[in-house]
């Protein structure tokens, strides 16, 4: 039997890997994969990473993307490129399926399958698989916590403890948002004790009595890979401080003092129906459903099958308070559902099971069958769709401040440019925004040597090229009396658009290069 579910986890890791790695660079980065690839650029060149608990995240992703990196073919951060940014994401948001292996003695074969299958197809977890962002090694340290306090449970060994412990550090030097989950993951154990307690017979079902030993030696190991990564390798003692210091402003952000204040269903009007005009319909509602479905047995005790009890309510439980969490914080972005995404999904895995027991006869089986893999199909066509053809479109549900297409002209232009002037990648380039709204052009900037970064018009705007935001009306070429024109209006995110302002003489140098029309 488990050849056969080795079989079909590798099947899923197929599907998973054939959804996930074409065409990683056809998506501009986004504002936050720009930032985290300057600090992945600064970590590979100098060495040096510091966190920074005022804003971003922490600093497991940019350690954990070296090893890919140095594997890749670029041998400078000059030559990568956004596919190499990415592998991380896309090893994690595959790497997921494997860690269902270890559930399989408590949710059941059948279920990890389904399971697996839904992972590998779903389009949230298929899209944020190719970001490079925090948020999918957040998902798969909680996944890895989950796991490996279940395989303890069973075995008893020091091993999986000390490995449940290294999830939990790594939850932590990731991002600062683990606290809700491992939060979730305590309610949820209490409620499952509480609820197997009073549900009586089940009491097999409790918690094992707890190993001292055990607990201080995974309380050691998440110190340890915590404190590793925070001081940056011991060379940024105050990093641990700033790990805790950090919930200061992101409390306040949490709070309601941010941009990103959106309502309470924002995430499950992403998953269940989302559709703007001129665009598809996109819904997960096949995985919601299931989820449904599976912890109305996970929580009576029937119908299940082979799965543990206990593990069955942990995760309903643990799903139901990350999503209401979730839910009731104003701050939100659309990729922190993956979360919750990832226990409905476990949950949806239950539910298949359940709807087949439910299915007494073998006819009425193979049509849930063909139902379910039908409904499955779709949802892989939105998963590839979102990805491949809507990656920066704003009819996508999970595309967010995105950067569009539009900034590839410019950077093009302005490479062309450098390669006319005197100077090449030494040409002053200076680059205006408010808010720092240029973001992400350090990024695709960096092989220019003198680049300047300003909020306003500064009292000396000029230079061979400048890349000024719309919103400042800066008309450089009329108050330059001519010197200076604006060779393009570029847009930068939806309704976010750049002037590209031209010294006149290497103008003339670009424009005499183009090739000639056909009379």
């Amino acid at each position: 039997m488990n050849r056969w579910l080795g079989l079909g986890l590798l099947l899923a890791l197929a599907g998973a890997l054939v959804l996930r790695c074409p065409g990683l660079g056809m998506r501009p980065l986004h504002n936050d994969e720009a930032v985290n690839a300057i600090k992945l650029q600064n970590l590979w060149e100098k060495g040096e990473y510091v966190y920074d608990p005022d804003e971003f995240h922490g600093p497991a992703l940019h350690y954990l993307s070296l090893p890919l990196v140095w594997l890749s073919p670029a041998r400078t951060a000059d030559a990568w490129s956004e596919a190499t940014l990415r592998l991380l994401p896309v090893f994690l948001g595959t790497a997921l399926l494997l860690l269902l292996w270890l559930l399989r003695d408590g949710l059941g074969r059948p279920a990890i399958l389904s399971a697996a299958a839904l992972t590998a197809i779903s389009p949230a977890m298929v899209f944020y698989s190719r970001y490079f962002i925090h948020e999918m090694l957040l998902v798969f340290a909680t996944a890895l916590t989950i796991a490996a306090a279940w395989r303890w449970r069973q075995t008893r060994h020091i091993g999986w403890a000390m490995l449940c412990g290294a999830g939990v550090g790594l939850m932590h030097a990731t991002k600062e948002t683990f606290i809700i989950a491992l939060g979730a993951m305590v309610v949820a154990a209490v409620l499952t004790f509480a609820t197997n307690r009073l549900r009586g017979g089940l009491v097999a079902h409790s918690p094992r009595t707890f190993n001292l030993k055990h607990g201080l030696a995974a309380v050691a190991v998440a110190g340890v890979i915590s404190v590793v990564l925070f001081t940056s390798f011991f060379t940024n003692l105050s990093g641990p401080l700033d790990s805790i210091r950090t919930y200061l402003p992101w409390l306040s952000r949490a709070g309601g003092q941010s941009p990103h204040v959106h309502p309470w269903h924002f995430y499950l009007e992403r998953l269940a129906f989302f559709h703007r005009a001129d665009g598809p319909v996109w819904s997960e509602g096949l995985i919601l459903i299931l989820a449904a479905i599976g912890t109305a047995p996970a929580l009576s005790g029937r119908g299940l099958g082979q799965t543990n009890l206990g593990l069955a309510r942990f995760l309903t439980f643990y799903t139901a308070t990350l999503t209401i969490a979730y839910a009731a914080i104003p701050y939100k972005t659309p990729w922190c559902l993956l979360g919750f995404l990832h226990g409905m999904i476990l949950l949806a895995g239950l539910g298949v099971v359940a709807l087949m027991r439910l299915a007494a006869r073998s006819r009425m089986r193979l049509g849930l069958g063909v139902l379910l893999a039908a409904a499955a199909v779709h949802l892989a066509w939105q998963a590839w769709a979102l990805s491949h053809v809507y990656f920066a479109d704003r009819r996508n549900p999970y595309v967010y401040a995105q950067t569009v297409t539009g900034i590839r002209p410019l950077v093009e232009k302005t490479e062309a440019l450098a390669k006319l002037a005197p100077q090449g990648h030494a040409t002053v380039v200076k680059v205006m925004a408010p808010d720092s709204d240029y973001w992400p052009l350090p990024w695709y900037l960096r092989h220019f040597r003198h680049v300047g970064w300003w909020d306003k018009i500064p009292a000396h705007p000029y230079a061979p090229i400048m890349i000024v935001s719309a919103n400042l009306n800066a008309t450089l070429d009329e108050k330059s009396d001519k010197r200076h024109l604006m060779a393009g209006l570029f847009e930068m995110r939806p309704g976010v658009f750049f002037e590209l302002y031209v010294e006149l003489e290497l103008w003339r140098k670009y424009v005499a290069g183009l090739p000639r029309e056909r009379e």
